[in-house]
């Protein structure tokens, strides 16, 4: 897919479906305006809903993976939710573009509740990392159809502020979820956070579906509705189980892993140059260097991320609570980089603000693991991290926006599917490494650490910092892409 050349889109997204004139709007219209109140809302619930699982679902992972005797595939619980979320954006993609996001964006959620009720059931870590593959599927059905609608039913002066309000979703979950999920991890134990999430699945559909079947349905103008690319989904079930097996190998460290890892490798290297946009892994300008920095700046910070709780509990000693309390300040601060992001003066230096951002998050990520150092205070992790989600604010928001600023109408699904894949991906395989990394310097036997307190048995400080210091030079690396993102005018 070759990258587009930057141009005004005023034009193109009013062909983006025969209600143009009604999305129009009145001129100086916000997002709550009278035209687009009800269709905000409704989308804005879906991702407050995404929002308090992550944020929940975090916190009582470490005590789950130990009471599933599972902490060895504790990576597994999280890569598990991005390699099927793989094929769910790509099959999102075609379904959105040829019928419409309203049927992915519903069958999506029902998969995301699904997900859930599966993991909280389980009986062991196997059954329990199925359950967040199922989740992942839905995950990434919502996630691409929600880019469309916004592709569709906003025009482009609005896309940077439904951003933004999508990513101020996550500061109250960020600061409630953390600690309601502590609090019924340690009351009533962990399954309970999973069971109880599916009750918030109600209110999105009902307040989302009747308006993107209203603004948003069909396929786009000029594309008659038809069956799937099947090339496209056989490269999406190739990307999914090439990332699994690629997850697979590096969490065992065994010879005879080579051959899964292999296989992996030779499923996922032609999936991905099909399904991304030509020249991304050379960061080609335009649209391809945006896809790449997006899987760069998403992969390297919440491959980190995810063992941050883990650290703090089986390093420090701190209850679930407290150790997903670390990273509330998070939501806020990355709230607060998407609106820097979304002013109309910042249109100007959005590349700037960007390579700030990924600045920001590498800094981060290098000084998480200094509180392996005793002396080092814990909230030292709770204010780095605040500084990185606000560069993360930065990045993700504007690199959506660029994204679809780059896209013809009828590629939309596509490219957006492609930016989640990139995401998606590089969870996966920088998951993947610092998995390995982290079983291969004795993370694993962290499964007999208490939550009160640090055993000798459970302190590995160097399988931890394998993992950080490695992320903080991918994140650094993302910096330097930032100044490919103009392509080149002619």
């Amino acid at each position: 897919m070759a990258a587009l050349e930057p141009r005004d889109t005023g034009v193109a997204d009013d062909l983006l479906s025969s209600a143009a004139v009604e999305r129009a709007g009145e001129p100086g219209e916000t997002v709550l305006g009278s035209s687009y109140r009800a269709l905000t809302i409704g989308i804005v619930s879906v991702v407050l809903l995404i929002a308090f699982e992550a944020t929940a679902v975090g916190t009582a992972m470490p005590v789950a993976a130990r009471e599933l005797d599972g902490v060895a595939l504790y990576a597994f619980a999280f890569s598990g939710y991005f390699t099927t979320s793989l094929f769910g954006m790509v099959f999102a993609g075609q379904w959105s573009d040829r019928r419409g996001p309203l049927g992915a964006l519903g069958g999506g959620i029902a998969a995301f509740a699904a997900g859930l009720l599966l993991s909280g059931s389980a009986g062991g870590m196997w059954v329990f990392i199925l359950g967040r593959a199922v989740q992942g599927l839905g995950g990434g059905l919502v996630i691409v159809a929600l880019y469309v609608v916004v592709g569709r039913a906003y025009p482009e002066r609005l896309r940077p502020a439904i951003m933004a309000a999508f990513a101020a979703c996550w500061v109250v979950p960020s600061v409630v979820g953390p600690l309601a999920a502590g609090a019924v991890t340690e009351q009533l134990g962990w399954r309970w956070v999973f069971l109880g999430i599916p009750a918030l699945v109600v209110l999105p559909l009902a307040l989302a579906l009747p308006q993107i079947r209203r603004r948003a349905s069909g396929p786009v103008e000029g594309m008659a509705a038809g069956a799937f690319d099947r090339r496209r989904i056989r490269l999406a079930l190739g990307i999914s189980l090439g990332a699994g097996l690629l997850q697979y190998a590096a969490q065992d460290l065994r010879p005879v892993s080579l051959v899964p890892g292999a296989a992996g490798i030779a499923l996922l290297v032609p999936a991905v140059l099909g399904l991304l946009p030509r020249g991304t892994w050379r960061a080609a300008r335009g649209l391809p260097s945006v896809v790449l920095l997006r899987g760069v700046a998403a992969g390297s910070f919440i491959a980190a991320e995810s063992f941050v709780p883990l650290m703090l509990v089986t390093e420090r000693g701190l209850s679930p609570t407290l150790a997903g309390f670390s990273l509330a300040a998070g939501g806020a601060t990355w709230a607060l980089g998407s609106w820097v992001q979304s002013r109309p003066w910042a249109e100007p230096y959005r590349e700037r603000l960007m390579a700030l951002g990924m600045v920001l998050a590498a800094a981060a990520i290098a000084a998480a693991p200094s509180v392996l150092i005793h002396s080092v205070p814990v909230w030292t992790v709770a204010v780095a991290w605040g500084f990185g989600c606000l560069g993360m604010g930065l990045v993700i928001a504007a690199s959506s926006v660029l994204m679809l600023k780059l896209s013809a109408p009828e590629e939309a699904g596509a490219n957006s599917a492609a930016l989640q894949i990139s995401d998606g991906l590089s969870n996966v395989l920088l998951l993947a490494v610092g998995g390995a990394a982290f079983v291969a310097l004795g993370g694993g036997s962290v499964a007999h650490a208490t939550t009160s307190a640090t055993t000798s048995a459970g302190s590995h400080p160097a399988a931890f910092a394998a993992v950080f210091l490695p992320m903080a030079a991918v994140a650094l690396f993302g910096a330097w892409v930032t100044t490919r993102l103009r392509a080149e005018s002619r």
